[in-house]
Formats: structure tokens, C-alpha cells, sequence
């Protein structure tokens, strides 16, 4: 019998499916600049939509951390003991240092956050499946699997969410994961290997991290990008791919991996796609996943430049302008007439950058 979790109690009718806790970002003693990682994006993506009367605090989801019993649902109680080891958490999130801290500096500092995060992806799989859609503005560590950590990543916030849907929600026994990133994901690749209820499409550079050969053999439909690739063959590539895989296999749940770390002069992504590349990516997934009425989870995930969280905001305001959010902003009672302005001046600039 599943335990009971308080990642699943109903939030208010009233809020907005995006899951967010100030918890989330990682700042003390400039750590957070040793790695490229923007460690306070997802604080600067809710200011941003707040600045555009989108949200308010009292109208957003507040993610809960997930406690160790929610994690013990696919990780080992062996690598959760691993964490306690502070250079081991060096070594997953890249950051040198985070070595020589005494532990519960590390536990507090840094995994609290990503625990919070996990929470926040989890909770936003239940509201996905009651609303139709849910954005978690953290999560995506796609390159965490049960047993192992790496590449920033953790925990495995998208395992665990799709695992928890399986065992506590009826009617869910199918996901597919579309994964954006620029990076491979192999974690969530080698926790659902031999599982048939997971459909995985992975659009990624072929020559960067992590070239894990054995997850690939996981991946339904692999889409191998060059160095350097552009907006308009990476949109088009998207496009046919998203649509082939979810002609292909019907999820019950679609998550939605959406690294920004596509974007022209990432250090560590390798591609050139623009601002308004990323905003029309997104909004070719949530067109394909509504249309078909298959519920959306979105998760943010890498993106390692400043801009970054200005852009994943642009691209939440440009699908609630499109109408691919559905209507609980009327039901908040909230609304400002210049936000849709410019989400409509927007939509003109990116409809330019139409597939047709």
C-alpha cells in the first residue's frame, strides 16, 4: 500500500498549476557562482511573471520538500545514504568546494533546494492530471536515476513523478516524456528501460554530456543533434518528432523536459537556437499535448546563462496568450490588460517563425 504523502493534498481551487517555493534557490557564500548554473533562475522566472501580473504568491502552488519516505518510492536507501557524504554532492552538482562543508551545511544549503524541487515536480504530475496542465518552475534532473547521481541532478524528480502517478492515480498507466534538454537524459532513460507504460523521445547534442550509450537503448525516438544547430531545422525536427511520438504511443501524462540550455552560447549546450526559438518550442509541445487532450507536466531543467529565466517566463506568458493554459486565470480573478498586449504583440513576432 502506497504511503500517504502530503505531496498529494489538493491545493486551493483558486491557484494556478505552477509549483514554486522560494526553498528552491541555491545562494550562500557565492557558491552559486562557481558553477555556470544560475542557482537563483527560478526565483527571477516567478518575479518576472509577477512584474506581468500573470501571478501572485497567494495564487501559485507552494512546492513542499520531498521527505525521504517519498524518495525511498525508486531511489535506494544506499545512494540516499551516499548524500550524506559531502564530497559525493560535490561531485553530482559540479561545485569543487561543496566538499570541504560539514554536512548539514550541504544538506541545508544545497539539497534542501533540489528536494523542494522534487517535491514540486511531483505535486505538479497530480495537478497535470486534475487540470489539464501544470508547470513546475524547477525539477528536470533527468540525468538522475535510482541508484546514481550526476550533471546537477540529485534526485530523480521525473521517475518519481510518472512512479507516484502509476501507484496513487487511476486512470494513469501511460507517460510519455519528451525531453527538450539539450543534454541526454539518461537517468529518467535508465530507471523506465524495460518498462512499456514509458514512451521516452530525446532530442539532444550527440557529442556532450553524458554519451550514456546503454540509456539510449531506452529512447523510442532518438533525435541526435549537431554542434551548433539553428530555430529553423531544430523546430522542425520538434515538431514532426513530437507529433510522431504521440501518434505513435497515447500517454495519459506527457512531462515535458524543457531545458533552455539550447540556447545560442550556453557553455555547455552546443546549439544556437534564439529566445523565440525556445518560446515557439514550448509552445509546438503544449499545442501538440492539448490538442490531443493528454495532460502536461512542464519542467525547467538546465539553462546555464542569465537570460535564461527571462526567456522560460516569456514562454509561460506566450502559452497563456495562445489560450494553451486553459482558463483558471479568469477563476483567480486577476487580470491586466497590458500583459496580454504584450503576449499578443509577441505571439505576432513568433508567428514568423511559423512551422507552416
Amino acid at each position: 500500500r502506497p504511503h500517504r504523502t502530503e505531496l498529494y493534498e489538493d491545493p486551493p481551487s483558486g491557484c494556478w498549476p505552477i509549483v514554486y517555493s522560494p526553498d528552491y534557490n541555491i545562494t550562500f557564500m557565492g557558491l552559486e557562482k562557481l558553477h555556470p548554473f544560475d542557482a537563483g533562475k527560478w526565483g527571477k522566472v516567478i518575479n518576472f511573471l509577477k512584474e506581468e501580473k500573470l501571478i501572485a504568491d497567494d495564487l501559485i502552488v507552494q512546492a513542499r520538500e520531498a521527505t525521504d519516505e517519498d524518495l525511498l518510492v525508486v531511489h535506494t536507501r544506499r545512494y540516499l545514504n551516499k548524500l550524506k557524504w559531502s564530497f559525493v554532492v560535490a561531485t553530482i552538482t559540479e561545485i569543487p568546494p561543496v566538499a570541504f562543508l560539514p554536512n548539514f551545511v550541504v544538506q541545508r544549503k544545497v539539497l534542501k533546494p533540489l528536494r523542494t524541487q522534487t517535491g514540486g515536480t511531483i505535486m505538479a504530475g497530480k495537478l497535470a492530471v486534475d487540470r489539464g496542465w501544470a508547470i513546475n518552475v524547477g525539477g528536470g534532473f533527468h540525468h538522475c536515476s535510482s541508484d546514481k547521481g550526476g550533471g546537477f541532478c540529485a534526485y530523480a524528480d521525473i521517475t518519481l513523478a510518472i512512479k507516484f502517478l502509476f501507484e496513487r492515480v487511476q486512470g494513469v498507466s501511460r507517460a510519455t516524456i519528451i525531453d527538450l534538454d539539450a543534454h541526454q537524459g539518461n537517468g529518467h532513460e535508465r530507471d523506465f528501460m524495460d518498462d512499456p507504460r514509458v514512451y521516452i523521445m530525446d532530442a539532444y547534442n550527440r557529442y556532450i554530456y553524458p554519451g550514456d550509450g546503454f540509456a539510449k537503448r531506452a529512447i523510442k525516438r532518438r533525435v541526435e543533434l549537431e554542434w551548433g544547430t539553428e530555430d529553423t531545422e531544430y523546430l522542425q525536427k520538434v515538431h514532426t518528432h513530437v507529433e510522431g511520438a504521440l501518434n505513435e504511443f497515447r500517454p495519459d501524462i506527457v512531462v515535458y523536459n524543457a531545458g533552455t540550455d539550447i540556447l545560442d552560447g550556453d557553455p555547455l549546450g552546443g546549439l544556437a537556437i534564439s529566445p523565440q526559438g525556445i518560446v515557439k518550442r514550448d509552445e509546438v509541445v503544449f499545442r501538440a499535448a492539448r490538442s490531443r487532450r493528454i495532460p502536461i507536466l512542464m519542467v525547467t531543467s538546465g539553462g546555464y546563462q542569465k537570460r535564461t529565466a527571462r526567456i522560460i517566463a516569456d514562454s509561460i506568458l506566450n502559452l497563456h496568450g495562445l489560450g494553451l493554459l486553459g482558463k483558471e486565470r479568469a477563476a483567480c480573478g486577476v487580470g491586466s490588460p497590458s500583459v496580454d498586449q504584450i503576449v499578443r504583440d509577441a505571439a505576432k513576432d513568433f508567428s514568423s517563425l511559423s512551422l507552416q
